[in-house]
């Protein structure tokens, strides 16, 4: 059994990204849609998602023939969604069947397209802020774990801050800096900001709103609530270094400015702000800056997540589109 344990911890690792503008990629999402068209096939990933089982206990467990099971196990093998081995058993060898992929993404949209449709996209560390003020609880953790200490605001001056995969304080604010490569403001169409973050609550609750405020250029576009601080399950990039029964992943937020408001996923909150009046053209770098306010309604903290750490990697993204 033991190979069975390193192997799984292995294959969470693993993503599967496919583009439909790509042809080579075309042969490998025809499969996976085959693999993924039968319930019995998306049972036996359910079964298998996290712990490796031998064909006969798939058999067993959704009362099929070893025969379909097989034949199932196959077309998923196909598709690259689980890989098999033998190992030994009680009586000789037994083929094992784990899951390959931690997610799936099927892509429509088109980069060089994109690029030359006039989309910039910039991706910055989460470590490379250019400013901050924070309060405990607080602190910085890279992939091998803290850094410096548990609840010292000295610790976001340190040396190895760059390094940071997850940053969290409960009062306070930090700024990133982007370099501005905005060309005349009365042409941008969106400039957006899009982070991983949660709520900042001892250990993790589910249910721990916070107000977040943010900012580009210091003009306030909006407060978003974060419903929670979640640690349920492991974070689907979070390293081994990062113990359970923590913050584990957040929620992907995007805080945007258009011509007619500011936005916060999607959403209009804030019609008095716009891309005209937070002057892109006055300074060589966008600021964009994330606040817990000290009159916050929900004062419940924040944690931002980088690309090694929750479910999505990016640090903080700037998408200009024109």
């Amino acid at each position: 059994m033991k190979t069975m344990k390193n192997t799984a911890n292995i294959v969470r690792e693993k993503f599967l990204e496919y583009n439909l503008s790509i042809p080579e990629h075309k042969a490998a999402i025809n499969a996976v849609g085959k693999a993924l068209s039968s319930p019995v096939r998306i049972d036996i990933l359910n079964l298998i998602k996290m712990t490796p089982l031998s064909l006969q206990e798939i058999s067993k467990a959704l009362d099929l023939p070893l025969s379909s099971t097989a034949m199932h196990i196959k077309c998923l093998e196909d598709a690259h969604l689980i890989i098999t081995e033998n190992q030994p058993g009680i009586h000789g060898s037994m083929r094992v069947c784990m899951c390959n992929f931690l997610s799936f993404h099927l892509e429509s949209f088109d980069t060089e397209i994109d690029t030359i449709g006039n989309t910039l996209l910039l991706d910055m560390p989460i470590g490379n802020y250019s400013d901050c003020q924070v309060e405990p609880t607080c602190g910085l953790a890279s992939t091998e774990g803290i850094i410096d200490s548990y609840d010292n605001p000295g610790a976001f001056y340190s040396v190895e801050r760059q390094k940071a995969q997850l940053i969290w304080f409960n009062n306070g604010f930090i700024e990133y800096r982007f370099p501005n490569k905005a060309n005349v403001p009365a042409a941008i169409q969106e400039l957006s900001f899009s982070l991983e973050l949660c709520s900042e609550a001892p250990g993790y609750s589910e249910i721990w709103p916070s107000d977040i405020t943010f900012f580009i250029n210091q003009a306030e576009v909006g407060t978003y609530t974060s419903p929670g601080d979640f640690g349920i399950r492991r974070g689907k990039l979070t390293p081994s270094c990062w113990p359970s029964g923590r913050t584990q992943y957040g929620l992907l937020t995007v805080v945007s400015l258009r011509p007619d408001g500011g936005y916060i996923n999607g959403t209009l909150v804030n019609p008095q702000i716009s891309l005209h009046l937070i002057h892109l053209e006055e300074q060589p770098y966008i600021s964009f800056k994330i606040q817990i306010k000290e009159n916050a309604k929900n004062k419940g903290g924040i944690n931002i997540f980088g690309e090694k750490y929750g479910d999505y990697p990016q640090g903080i993204c700037l998408r200009i589109t024109y």
